[in-house]
């Protein structure tokens, strides 16, 4: 499409042309062959300029609300002998206006180049985005080449981190000891792994059998003396959380103290509504509760008054529940005992 300026061109070479026609002037013929030369060596340039140009979107994760995080724009000249100069991307996040990223250097052939754009999500949930528009005024600014853009991608937003405080009434943070073993190397006595012997390990940690079938040193590793882990339990009833703005406040409340818990190894289970209970062994099982705590609505699960089971069907001791508290606020209580308030 043509530009305000190349409009002008159009409209100017329309009179040179007819002044050339009626006056038979020479000079006049040859200002309007290089105008109307401009038009056409325009256009070929600016489609030149876009061809075999790749690109695509890249997200780093993971995406929090309330943080910024930066979208990638990966770009690729394919062509063997021609540079590519002066194009513009319109990116959207959600239902946000278009941000125009400008390419401001030369992308010469068979290189690539990357663009960043930081995106602040400001709310939990699905996040959508895209590529909506490419365009070039390359090379005089007469004509404006653009190309209608369907890349698109979809990223999941946590809740917000929020800051909360701990109540330390009864025993309710009390570090107990556990019955179990903690799955991180100590000085228990359950064996955790086996691994190849190092300089300065006791003779005595050394697993003779296997190190005879593997034919090198292998030395044992014990499991350390856990402490007593916590079971988060979030329930979404509509009845619990009037409040929309406290139901968010909750699974923030949810969502950092679930990091924190995991951080300090007393994270031992995670139950949303009356679903049965998931043992966090790993990162990837808070993460994938915190996925769930993205797309979670108020009244989705029936009412649910009963404590949490374990895999042989025994209730489980020193669970979190969060609960309503004042008019704004968040709590979360441990067998019926304030442990914390965001």
């Amino acid at each position: 499409m043509p530009t305000l300026t190349g409009v002008l061109l159009i409209v100017v070479s329309l009179c040179i042309g007819m002044a050339a026609y009626n006056t038979a002037n020479n000079i006049l013929f040859i200002t309007l062959s290089l105008l109307l030369s401009c038009l056409v060596l325009s256009g070929v340039l600016s489609w030149l300029n876009l061809l075999r140009v790749s690109w695509r979107l890249q997200v780093a994760g993971p995406w929090r609300a309330g943080q910024a995080q930066s979208v990638a724009l990966e770009l690729r000249n394919v062509k063997t002998l021609i540079p590519t100069y002066g194009l513009w991307f319109d990116l959207v996040a959600g239902g946000e206006a278009p941000v125009r990223r400008h390419l401001g250097i030369r992308l010469d052939p068979l290189n690539d180049t990357r663009l960043e754009w930081p995106v602040v999500a400001a709310r939990r949930g699905r996040l959508g985005i895209s590529l909506r528009e490419v365009g070039s005024l390359f090379p005089f600014g007469f004509l404006r080449k653009t190309y209608t853009s369907e890349l698109r991608l979809a990223v999941i937003v946590w809740p917000a981190s929020v800051e909360y405080r701990r109540h330390a009434q009864g025993a309710a943070w009390k570090e107990q000891r556990s019955e179990g073993r903690a799955n991180r190397v100590g000085t228990g006595d359950d064996l955790l792994a086996l691994r190849r012997y190092a300089p300065g390990d006791s003779p005595r940690m050394v697993h003779w059998k296997a190190s005879a079938r593997l034919q090198h040193l292998m030395v044992r590793q014990f499991a350390a003396e856990g402490l007593e882990g916590f079971t988060l339990w979030v329930r979404t009833e509509a009845e619990r959380w009037p409040r929309p703005e406290q139901f968010e406040l909750a699974l923030s409340l949810a969502a950092t103290l679930a990091e924190d818990l995991f951080q300090m190894e007393r994270l031992q289970a995670l139950v949303i509504d009356g679903e049965l209970p998931q043992t966090v062994l790993r990162m990837r099982d808070v993460e994938a509760f915190l996925d769930r705590l993205a797309v979670l609505k108020p009244g989705e699960a029936a009412p649910n008054a009963a404590a949490p089971a374990g895999a042989r069907g025994a209730t489980l001791r020193r669970v979190m529940i969060l609960e309503p508290h004042g008019p704004r606020g968040a709590a979360v209580m441990i067998d019926g005992k304030l442990a914390a308030t965001a």
